[in-house]
C-alpha cells in the first residue's frame, strides 16, 4: 500500500473539532512549544490500531509517514517502528535505530518522545556504550534532552538507576518544565523498585531541584514524607 493511501485513511479518520482541541493540549500557539504543529484530529487508540495494520510497510514509507507535517502520522510512524523494532532481527533493529536518530526532529513533542524513546533508543543502548545520551543531556534541543531522559525508562525496568541518576544531575538546572516532569517521573518510577536509591539522590540535591521535579518524584510517597520534603525537613 503507497503511503498516499494511508495518508488518506487518517485524513478520513481526522476530526476538526478533535483537532483544535489537540492543538490546545499540545500547546501549538506561538512561542509555545509545540508551535505550529498540525493535528487531523485522530485518537491515539485509534493510531495504534492503524500501526497494526500497517506494521509491515517498509522503512522506506515508515520515514515517509515520520516526516509528515502531522502529528498522528508522525506517531503511527512511530508505533510501526516500535512494532518492527521488537519483531526484528539485530541488523534491522540498528537500522531503525539509525533511522530514528536521523529523523529525531520530528521526534518533536512529548507524547513523541515518551512513546517511542525508550523502546528504541533505550533498548538499542541497553548493552552498548551510553554516551550518546549524556550529548542529548546536554543539547540545547528541549526534544532531544526529553528523549536523553525518557530512553533510561528501559534500563530502570531492569533495575539500573545510575544512567538515569547521571542525566537527572545534568537536567537539576533545566529551564523547561516539560524537563522537570520527565526527569521527576524517571525518579518516581526508580523509587517504586528502590526507594532507597531515589531517596539518595532527593536527600543530596531536592533543595535546589525544581519544585515540578520534585512534586513528580515524590506524588507516592506517604503524605507525612511529601510535607517534609515540600517544607525542606527531611531528616
Amino acid at each position: 500500500m503507497a503511503v498516499s493511501e494511508i495518508k488518506e485513511e487518517l485524513s478520513l479518520l481526522g476530526d476538526k473539532e478533535k483537532a483544535t482541541i489537540l492543538k490546545r493540549f499540545f500547546k501549538t500557539g506561538k512561542d509555545q512549544y509545540g508551535e505550529g504543529d498540525k493535528f487531523r484530529g485522530i485518537k491515539v487508540p485509534e493510531i495504534r490500531k492503524l500501526s497494526k495494520k500497517y506494521k509491515d510497510i517498509s522503512l522506506s514509507d515508515t520515514k515517509n509517514l515520520l516526516n509528515s507535517k502531522f502529528h498522528e502520522d508522525r506517531l503511527l510512524a512511530l508505533f510501526i517502528l516500535v512494532l518492527k523494532y521488537q519483531k526484528g532481527d539485530e541488523a534491522l533493529k540498528e537500522k531503525i535505530y539509525k533511522l530514528y536518530l536521523a529523523n529525531l526532529k520530528y521526534v518533536n513533542n512529548w507524547d513523541l518522545v515518551d512513546l517511542s524513546a525508550e523502546h528504541i533508543i533505550g533498548a538499542t543502548l541497553a548493552n552498548k556504550d551510553r554516551k550518546l545520551l549524556i550529548k542529548m543531556a546536554k543539547s540545547k534541543v528541549l526534544w532531544e534532552r526529553r528523549v536523553a531522559v525518557l530512553s533510561t525508562f528501559n534500563f530502570v525496568k531492569k533495575g539500573e538507576y545510575d544512567q538515569t541518576l547521571q542525566i537527572a544531575e545534568i537536567l537539576l538546572r533545566d529551564d523547561e518544565d516539560l524537563i522537570h516532569k520527565a526527569v521527576g517521573w524517571m525518579l518516581r518510577e526508580i523509587g517504586k523498585r528502590n526507594i532507597k536509591a531515589e531517596e539518595k539522590f532527593l536527600k543530596k540535591y531536592y533543595k535546589i531541584m525544581p519544585r515540578t521535579m520534585l512534586r513528580y518524584a515524590i506524588e507516592k510517597f506517604p503524605e507525612s514524607r511529601r510535607q517534609a520534603y515540600l517544607l525542606g525537613k527531611v531528616s
